[in-house]
């Protein structure tokens, strides 16, 4: 009888005991499971190397930092470098999901600022590694999704409103856009709070043909048609033909029109003379503006959140 008994005993303490475990197993593997799309270990990219024509293979967090040192003076703060390497490493997958990488070169990536984003490893220095490392895996998503990582130099006091004001995308929504006051104006270069170009009124003909695909004449007016919530152009008028600000821009030259946030825009003999402020599209994240709040002991994630709204940072690799 008292045999029966513990057998009982021993056998009830070892059901027990087993769900016990089988409890914490699936606990445990409850814990190492990521979310859908999320990657245990960090990917190996090919990159086109335009310079020389080959092609290569490298981790990506190598990839970050010659963008970063690229992208960005390596002697700037580190957080600003390391907000800076969340967006490449961002921009660089979602441009692998949505478009395939670079598929005119059969890889991942492209050395060609036409094609992608700048590189430069000869640049990287111990400052810049150790920005990168400190966002190691790091990504920005909205709703599960990569977000378009866009980023610019100066955005002159204010970030575009939108990717349509600043850049006139509208592939798709980016509702993660929004218009900041950006820090960086106080820190900028002179060049970037106010500056003036001269286009040849030639050059502005031929321009507003290519972009437009119609031929304005001989120019003879000139005049801001429509501006955005931050102030931006969004379209401009030569003579009878209407043109995008920002497409406008990209044909007479970036260099040249350093932004499309206009103080002045008129003809002056045979000259089309334009004044403005900043130094880039104005959509996403300023780059001084970074600077600016890196150096205020920002984080590099508290950056990212500054210039992009509800958007959330995924480390997807350890």
């Amino acid at each position: 009888m008292r045999k029966s008994r513990l057998s009982k005993v021993i056998f009830l303490f070892s059901l027990v005991l087993s769900l016990v475990l089988i409890v914490l197993a699936i606990g445990c593997a409850g814990q190492e499971r990521r979310p859908s799309g999320e990657r245990k270990e960090e990917p190996t990219i090919t990159l086109y190397i335009a310079e020389t024509g080959e092609k290569k293979e490298l981790k990506m967090e190598e990839y970050v930092k010659g963008v970063v040192a690229a992208e960005m003076s390596p002697t700037w703060p580190e957080n600003a470098l390391a907000a800076q390497a969340i967006l490449a490493r961002t921009y660089t997958l979602e441009k692998m999901e949505s478009d395939g990488g670079v598929p005119a070169r059969g890889t991942d990536a492209s050395t060609s600022v036409e094609e992608f984003q700048a590189y430069a490893p000869e640049k990287i220095n111990e400052h810049v590694s150790q920005a990168v490392e400190k966002t190691r895996g790091e990504t920005v998503k909205y709703q599960g999704k990569y977000i378009k990582a866009w980023f610019f130099a100066d955005g002159g006091g204010v970030t575009a409103a939108s990717a349509e004001e600043g850049l006139a995308y509208k592939k798709e929504p980016s509702p993660y856009i929004q218009s900041v006051k950006d820090p960086g104006v106080e820190i900028t270069e002179a060049e970037n709070k106010a500056w003036q170009t001269t286009i040849p009124l030639a050059v502005v003909r031929e321009s507003v043909r290519k972009v437009a695909g119609s031929d304005p004449g001989a120019v003879t007016s000139a005049q801001i048609a429509a501006k955005g919530p931050s102030g931006r152009v969004m379209s401009l008028k030569i003579n009878d033909v209407e043109v995008s600000g920002p497409a406008f821009r990209l044909a007479v030259g970036s260099e040249k029109m350093r932004s499309t946030l206009l103080t002045g825009f008129s003809l002056s003999g045979n000259n089309l003379v334009i004044s403005g402020k900043g130094f880039g599209h104005g959509v996403g994240m300023s780059q001084w503006g970074a600077r600016a709040l890196a150096e205020q002991g920002k984080s590099p994630e508290e950056i990212v959140n500054y210039f992009f709204k509800q958007v959330e940072i995924v480390q997807e690799w350890e």
